[in-house]
């Protein structure tokens, strides 16, 4: 399996020639959807779902079924549903967004295993009730801290981490958050730049 990380949350996995996109938003790169056999969004929010380039692409889109997406027709998925897509085993986990400042409303979120090793959990916090292998941790955001994010490695307990949710971050903070997260958790924390692949 073969994983590239684009702008903000969006990631393409790899393998036998078969590529699912997770999270493709409006500040990702067109190149991540470049051949892409199935999409996987974790909820309504721009900057993980660009509808534009989505409703043109042909493929099939998994998304939640109580999300909010017009102009776009998805795949609705529930929490709890197992499904393939481009031949990769997903579990769809959680069910909503975390909360956000202010108590402005949340919306539908899942948080997707594939083939029982990454997790992607969207814009929440959820830990699965498996063991994961590679975590995709989000690392910034109006509805996240430094701290929440560290607990939310050392909780899931995975092999890997690597950031994601971190396009609203200079390059200083950005510095700041890599050492906290690689000094207070155990788990191989390693920091991939848009369009490095692992």
């Amino acid at each position: 399996m073969v994983i590239t990380k684009y702008t903000h949350a969006c990631v393409r996995i790899e393998r036998g020639g078969r590529v699912l996109v997770i999270d493709p938003g409006t500040w990702s790169e067109p190149a991540a959807l470049a051949g892409a056999d199935a999409v996987l969004v974790t909820h309504e929010h721009a900057d993980h779902v660009d509808v534009l380039r989505l409703a043109g692409l042909g493929v099939p889109v998994h998304a939640p079924a109580d999300a909010e997406i017009p102009g776009l027709e998805v795949n609705g998925v529930y929490p709890g549903t197992e499904f393939t897509a481009a031949g990769f085993r997903i579990r769809a986990v959680g069910g909503r967004h975390a909360f956000i400042y202010g108590g402005q409303p949340d919306c539908a979120n899942l948080g997707y295993v594939i083939d029982d090793a990454l997790y992607h959990p969207g814009d929440s916090l959820h830990v699965p009730e498996q063991e994961i292998e590679t975590l995709l941790v989000p690392v910034h955001g109006s509805w996240l801290k430094t701290v929440e994010a560290i607990d939310f490695v050392k909780a899931v307990g995975p092999q890997r981490a690597f950031a994601i949710h971190d396009a609203q971050i200079n390059e200083r903070g950005l510095a700041g958050v890599n050492g906290w997260l690689a000094e207070e958790t155990d788990h191989g924390y390693r920091y991939l730049r848009p369009g490095e692949s692992l």
